[in-house]
């Protein structure tokens, strides 16, 4: 099979390797190069291919490998595998890289709940100081002074503004935004179903057909073709026997071209795009959590209280010589306790209901609420100041405490946080902006 590189990425990646293999004078070359885009548009396979053609040494590290139990052990990976590719450089004298893929699931922060541990700061600065110098990359606990085979990087991802902002700054990652043109698809495609007998001019309808697909649609595409054969195959030899007739067998099951004809690709290629479509449409997580917080969360209405009677007695009309009833004085209304407790509830901010059921998550998994206040002037200093902390008796009570302290604090940022088990910081958000 003949897979499609396109030009346009071979040239940038050959030229970031290349450019790290050789030698400028007083030009700073960034050693990581981060290529970003859409999911399924085939960084990862490109990247591949441009190593097979340009006979480059890969050493592999996954998203996966960036956190661990034990505080240090992923960036010392990251170390050990850089040196293991700087050896391959010296010992086999071919170009080497080190390549991490999906950079961002493994290091990024998503939103407040993602969980930032020491792993995920300990593997920026590691990425950040190997950048910084390439050739002096040492293991802990042990120095060397021999100078290191400069290795250049290359790291995948879906969104690089997730990462930590000095690791993306421009010196040390160059980015590369790969989203994947019409005849790049086209090639691509072509590629895919190759020993299929499709002509190019099948391949450029079904590439227009779907063109808002990714890459990765194609390929899926060819794969659900053989469904039918393989549903046959399960007919002939009985549900019972499918195992021994897979697993250790001698002759293993053979099947005959399936029909890759342009109107029964498009075909299948519809019933997948429905599959997508109610796929997003259902949303049965975001259904199904809203009517739970509705469930457990909502506070019962409130029971009519009458007005509590007044112990003064009620003058009453005394009847006169002329008829007529004389007026009654009326005193100045004195405020109540009730009045009092009105107005300051009146005066309070309203909670936004994105906050409130925030706090109701919060208080549903047993964590403590902090609150902490910043005035505007020092924000940018991070001079947090604590409010409060709230114990997760109730979300009606702690939604209370929230409202008091954001009516004694306004004109401050604030922020809210929740504490675990452990004392740990978890889905820190802010909730006020001046």
């Amino acid at each position: 099979m003949t897979f499609y590189i396109a030009p346009r990425f071979l040239k940038k990646l050959a030229v970031h390797i290349t450019k790290n293999f050789i030698d400028l004078p007083k030009v700073k070359v960034p050693l990581i190069l981060g290529i970003h885009g859409r999911k399924g548009e085939g960084k990862t396979f490109q990247c591949e291919l441009v190593y097979q053609a340009m006979g480059v040494e890969v050493v592999h590290i996954s998203a996966g490998e960036l956190e661990s139990p034990d505080a240090g052990d992923p960036a010392r990976l990251i170390r050990l595998r850089y040196r293991e590719a700087a050896e391959l450089i010296r010992v086999r004298g071919k170009m080497a890289v080190l390549m991490i893929n999906d950079l961002d699931a493994g290091a990024g922060r998503v939103d407040a709940g993602t969980q930032y541990t020491v792993n995920t700061q300990l593997v920026n600065a590691t990425l950040m100081n190997i950048a910084d110098n390439p050739t002096n990359v040492q293991l802990p606990g042990s120095y060397d002074d021999t100078p290191l085979h400069r290795v250049p990087i290359v790291v995948t991802g879906n969104d690089f503004a997730t990462l930590y902002a000095p690791l993306v700054r421009d010196g040390r990652m160059e980015k590369f935004y790969w989203e994947p043109s019409r005849e790049d698809k086209i090639g691509i495609v072509g590629g895919i179903f190759s020993e299929d007998g499709l002509s190019p001019q099948d391949v450029t309808t079904l590439v227009d057909h779907f063109l808002d697909q990714s890459v990765d649609f194609y390929g899926a595409l060819r794969s659900r073709l053989f469904d039918e054969q393989i549903e046959a195959f399960i007919d002939r030899v009985g549900i019972a026997k499918v195992g021994p007739s897979v697993v250790n067998t001698t002759q293993p099951p053979t099947f005959r071209p399936p029909n890759f004809s342009l109107p029964h690709l498009i075909e299948q290629g519809n019933l997948m795009v429905k599959e997508q479509q109610r796929l997003r449409d259902m949303r049965l997580v975001r259904e199904y959590n809203q009517v739970l917080s509705q469930d457990r969360f909502s506070p019962p209405a409130p029971a009519a209280v009458a007005p509590p009677a007044d112990p003064r007695p009620i003058p009453q009309p005394q009847p006169t010589t002329d008829g007529y009833a004389p007026a009654v004085p009326i005193e100045p209304s004195q405020p109540t306790a009730n009045a009092h407790r009105s107005t300051e509830f009146a005066s309070q901010p309203a909670l936004d209901p994105t906050v409130a059921q925030h706090v109701q998550t919060l208080v549903s998994q047993g964590h403590a609420i902090g609150v902490e206040y910043v005035e505007p002037r020092r924000f940018k200093t991070g001079s947090w100041q604590s409010c409060r902390t709230i114990a997760p008796t109730s979300p009606t009570d702690a939604l209370a405490q929230l409202a008091d302290c954001l009516n004694d604090h306004r004109g401050h940022y604030v922020r809210v946080f929740g504490i675990d088990a452990a004392k740990r910081r978890v889905m820190e958000t802010t909730i006020q902006r001046p």
